[in-house]
């Protein structure tokens, strides 16, 4: 049996110049960190691994953001740690980013495809920087070029930790049921598709083709530009919108925004139920409000796609959380997820509405009847919340459904962040789901801009 992991570690793991290179960077941040301690550094042990993942760059944030997603398999002040791990690093200079662009698209790209390039990036993440550019034909695009040697570090760093999980099963078969070898193999697949620009294209495409055929006018995705685009640059159109982010701008231009943010809450939650994929990143940056009034979906790195079995418990997940009904909310929760026993659906859904009850505030105490309650301030506290007490009646979710949860708690933060969303919930429901519910991601309409 151990011949068998030696038999497939030289497939997997970089020995060479790579594998040199990453134990030094790795001993760099380890030092780094220890150094801090000795100095008097007492953050909780949870944020100091949060930073020490940082520090080694695009792997280990990714799975820092595994962590942050899985609140089924990781302590929850790991994971409510690891919800703030940062994808933002020094950029690399543009001589070096603009040397793998030629590589990819012509010496001549310069000149050919684009008639000029910001050389300052808009963004700088860990595995790629995106640049402001105008093709030579006059469009505003924006190029995404993925970060120099990075694809080669995540193959070795995530097969190094992926052999030597299996290594570690086997010589102890006992942390089999932690089944660390399965979570870095999935991490190591979703890491590696964000790598490949060409699958993100093609994300894209397959997210534009259901707009178009569900007639869909409210939201926009940007347009690729294939014949600029390979597997290490992604070109595509510059959507020129007010971020979520800039909330005093976006109320400067509209006095109700949840009559733009509905059409795209309906749009992203139809997209679960009758898309091949949905958006699993919709955090408030990755949202833009067009001047015409369409919401740009951006960043389709990202994406969830969900089993049947998924999608149906969704389904009744759904209305059973608008309309507060309890123990349909229980028997959706126990039809996700996975369980070895009998789930007593009457006692989850008591649990589940203390749980409603205690983000009631005081001063929302006298909330009319047909609205929810007041859920926890922070979206992810929600969530882990949520899956704190299914995990007490034996629920595991798998992570499909912890990332869609995460989305719909993103949209309910920014009614926190936008306060009066309007009356959008009334008409948001995907066909098969009953309208005119009342409204559970919404503030009372007493609540004014």
């Amino acid at each position: 049996m151990i011949g068998n992991i030696y038999d497939k570690l030289p497939k997997a793991v970089s020995l060479g110049i790579n594998g040199a290179r990453r134990v030094r960077q790795t001993a760099v941040a380890l030092g780094r960190t220890g150094l801090e301690r000795a100095l008097g550094d007492r953050s909780a042990p949870p944020d100091v691994l949060r930073k020490l993942f940082e520090r080694l760059g695009a792997t280990y944030i990714k799975l820092g953001q595994f962590v942050a997603s899985s609140p089924s398999l990781f302590p929850e002040d790991y994971v409510a740690a690891f919800q703030q791990c940062l994808d933002r690093t020094e950029p690399v200079p543009f001589h070096r980013m603009l040397k793998i662009l030629k590589q990819d698209l012509g010496a001549g790209c310069l000149g050919e495809i684009f008639a000029d390039i910001d050389p300052v990036p808009l963004a700088s993440a860990s595995i790629a920087q995106v640049y402001a550019a105008t093709l030579t034909t006059g469009e505003k695009v924006v190029i995404k070029i993925q970060r120099p040697g990075v694809a080669d570090i995540l193959v070795t760093d995530l097969n190094f930790l992926y052999y030597s999980a299996v290594a570690l099963e086997t010589v102890l078969p006992r942390f089999k049921h932690a089944s660390l070898s399965g979570m870095l193999s999935e991490i190591r697949n979703t890491v590696l598709e964000e790598c490949d620009f060409i699958q993100e294209a093609e994300n894209i495409a397959v997210f534009a083709k259901y707009l178009e055929d569900t007639g869909n006018t409210t939201v926009m995705v940007p347009r690729v530009y294939p014949e600029a685009s390979t597997r290490r640059v992604l070109t595509m159109e510059r959507l020129f919108g007010i971020p979520l982010t800039d909330r005093k701008q976006l109320l400067a231009t509209t006095s109700r925004p949840g009559d733009v943010l509905g059409p795209a809450f309906e749009t992203w939650m139809s997209s679960v139920m009758g898309c091949a994929l949905f958006h699993a990143d919709l955090h408030a940056g990755n949202l833009l409000i067009m001047a015409d009034g369409r919401v740009g979906f951006i960043d389709f790195g990202i994406v969830g796609r969900i089993s049947e079995k998924t999608r149906n418990g969704v389904k009744k997940l759904v209305p059973a959380m608008i309309t507060l009904d309890f123990v349909s909310l229980a028997e959706a929760m126990t039809a996700i997820g996975m369980t070895r026993e009998k789930v007593d659906t009457a006692r989850l859904a008591h649990d589940l509405k203390v749980l409603y009850d205690a983000g009631e505030s005081d001063d929302l105490a006298d909330l009319e009847n047909g609205y929810a309650p007041a859920m926890v301030v922070d979206p992810d506290r929600f969530m882990l919340e949520m899956v704190r007490v299914a995990e007490t009646h034996g629920i595991r979710f798998p992570r499909e459904f912890t990332l869609l949860l995460k989305q719909f708690l993103y949209f309910d933060g920014y009614r926190d962040l936008l306060f009066d969303m309007g009356d959008w919930m009334d008409d948001m429901m995907p066909m098969d789901m009953p309208a005119g519910m009342p409204r559970f991601f919404l503030p009372n309409d007493r609540h004014t801009l």
